[in-house]
């Protein structure tokens, strides 16, 4: 079964260059961790919406051994400024009850 977390990040407006730009160039270390599976960065369309970073995990103990990481520390050890985002949003975590996915 899968677990999925979604952390939801209003950005400013003037700040989203940089924002998608620090996940282009991440480190790339949560693609080594034990139960990682994928990561998407979502771009809203709607002026009101926020960024969701969707991570994907074998389960849910493989996401805390990340957050409670080295690599997870490197990670997060430059944040956007301050007035780069706005109140709002923060993390969700979810497990697959149900899926389907296309078929040929």
């Amino acid at each position: 079964m899968s677990f999925f977390v979604n952390n939801r990040i209003f950005v400013n407006p003037g700040f989203e260059d940089e924002f998608e730009e620090r996940f282009r160039r991440r480190a790339g270390e949560i693609d080594k961790q034990p139960g990682f599976v994928a990561m998407r960065v979502l771009r809203p369309l709607g002026n009101q919406a926020p960024y969701v970073v969707e991570t994907q995990w074998e389960s849910q103990a493989a996401f805390r051994a990340w957050v409670g990481s080295d690599d997870f520390k490197r990670a997060h050890a430059n944040p956007l400024p301050a007035e780069a985002t706005r109140e709002g949003g923060g993390i969700e975590q979810f497990e697959v009850v149900e899926g389907t996915e296309a078929k040929g």
